[in-house]
C-alpha cells in the first residue's frame, strides 16, 4: 500500500500549492487515514498530519501512540515526531513547518473537522497565517475513488448484502426491533466488518421515521420493517444497504401500492447514473417518480449520499446540486417514502460511476420480501 499513499500525499501537496495554501493540518478522520493510513485516535494530546506544499511531510503524535503511529505504516510515507506530556505540541510543529518551509506560513488549510480548541491554538502559534479549510483542497481527491478503493467498497457491499441475505432467521413477529438488531450486528461483524456504524431496525409506524435507531417495540404480522445497516471494513471502507421487509403475513394494501412507486423510483435513479449528468438530476429521476404516483410529500430527504472513509461523504445527491458525475464517484441511491403514523419503505444501493454507466455495489433483490412468521 505504500505506493498509493505517497500518491495520495504529493497529490495532496500539489493541490495545496494550486490554492495557494502553504501547508494542510490534518487531524484524526478520515482525512487522515486517506492520506497516511493511519486511523488514530482523537485524542486531548495532539495528533495531526502536516503536509507542506513545498517540503515533506511529517506526522505529529503524543509519545504513548508513537507506537500505533508506526504499525499503522503511517512512518512508511511521512517523517514522525514525538511530544511528551509537558511539551507544547503546538509550538513543536509551527517550529519544524517553518523549517519545511524556510518561512512562517501565510496560509494553512485546517482538518474540517479539528476541534476548535486546536484550530485557536495554531492560530496562536503560527503568526497569523491565514487559516482555511483543508477540506476544499482534500475533496476533489476523495471524490474520484480510485480502483483500488471502489474494490474496497465492492468487498463491503458484498459483505453488508450477505447480512441482508440472513434477514429471515431473525425479523419474524414476536420479536423487539433491539433482539434483531442485535442479530444484525453480529452477522455484521461475522461477515467481515471491523466495525458496525448503525442497525436501523423500524418496524410499523417506526418505519416513517428515516433516522429511528431501535426500540423495544414488539414486531407484529404484517409489519412493514425498514433495515437499514452498514458497518467499516478493516481497510477503512464502509457499506450502507436499505431494504424493506414484511414480517410474517402480507402487506397492508397501502404500503404495498407506494412500495412499487419506490422501487420504480429507485430503479429510474440508478439508470440515470453516468458520467455527465448532475447529482440534482439523479435525485430528479427519483423524485419525479414518487411525485407522479402522488407520493411527493411523504420523500422528505435527498436521494442519496457519497460513501468511502465515511458513511455520509460527498457527493451529496441532493436537489439544487450542481455537481457533474464522473467515473468513480460512488454514492448512496436511497428514495424513501414515509407515511406518518403507519409505516414507511426505503430502497438503498451503493453505486459507483463507470466510464459509461452506472455499477450496482448492493446486488442483493430490491423487490418486496415477506418473511414467513
Amino acid at each position: 500500500m505504500t505506493a498509493p499513499y505517497r500518491d495520495r500525499l504529493s497529490r495532496a501537496a500539489q493541490a495545496a500549492a494550486d490554492a495557494g495554501i502553504d501547508a494542510l493540518l490534518v487531524a484524526p478522520g478520515a482525512d487522515l487515514r486517506y492520506l497516511v493510513g493511519y486511523d488514530a485516535l482523537p485524542l486531548e494530546r495532539l495528533t495531526c498530519l502536516v503536509v507542506p506544499a513545498t517540503g515533506n511531510p511529517f506526522l505529529v503524535v503524543p509519545g504513548l501512540e508513537q507506537h500505533a503511529a508506526e504499525v499503522s505504516g503511517a512512518t512508511d510515507h511521512v517523517s514522525l515526531s514525538t511530544h511528551g506530556e509537558t511539551d507544547d505540541a503546538f509550538q513543536l510543529l509551527a517550529e519544524q513547518l517553518n523549517d519545511a518551509l524556510g518561512r512562517t506560513p501565510r496560509s494553512v488549510g485546517v482538518a474540517d473537522r479539528m476541534w476548535a480548541q486546536q484550530v485557536l491554538r495554531f492560530r496562536d502559534v503560527l503568526g497569523g497565517a491565514e487559516q482555511c479549510l483543508a477540506g476544499d483542497v482534500l475533496r476533489p481527491l476523495r471524490l474520484r475513488k480510485l480502483p483500488d478503493e471502489i474494490s474496497s467498497l465492492r468487498a463491503a457491499g458484498s459483505a453488508i448484502d450477505r447480512v441482508h441475505a440472513q434477514m429471515g432467521e431473525w425479523l419474524r413477529p414476536g420479536r423487539t426491533e433491539a433482539e434483531v438488531a442485535r442479530d444484525i450486528a453480529d452477522a455484521i461483524l461475522a461477515e467481515g466488518h471491523a466495525s458496525v456504524n448503525f442497525t436501523i431496525v423500524g418496524s410499523g409506524p417506526n418505519g416513517a421515521s428515516p433516522h429511528h435507531h431501535v426500540s423495544n417495540r414488539v414486531i407484529e404480522a404484517g409489519d412493514p420493517v425498514v433495515i437499514d445497516i452498514g458497518g467499516t471494513m478493516p481497510d477503512g471502507y464502509c457499506s450502507d444497504c436499505t431494504r424493506t421487509y414484511v414480517a410474517g403475513d402480507k402487506a397492508p394494501g397501502d404500503f404495498a401500492a407506494y412500495y412499487d412507486v419506490l422501487l420504480a423510483a429507485q430503479l429510474a435513479a440508478v439508470a440515470h447514473v453516468r458520467p455527465g449528468v448532475t447529482a440534482h438530476s439523479v435525485d430528479a429521476a427519483a423524485r419525479d417518480v414518487i411525485d407522479n404516483g402522488g407520493y411527493g410529500d411523504l420523500f422528505i430527504h435527498r436521494t442519496g449520499h457519497g460513501i468511502g472513509l465515511e458513511e455520509h461523504e460527498e457527493p451529496w445527491i441532493v436537489a439544487g446540486s450542481e455537481v457533474v458525475l464522473e467515473p468513480g464517484m460512488c454514492f448512496s441511491i436511497e428514495p424513501g417514502i414515509y407515511a406518518s403514523g403507519k409505516h414507511g419503505a426505503r430502497i438503498e444501493d451503493i453505486v459507483v460511476v463507470t466510464d459509461d454507466g452506472v455499477e450496482r455495489l448492493d446486488t442483493i433483490d430490491r423487490d418486496l420480501v415477506v418473511l414467513a412468521g
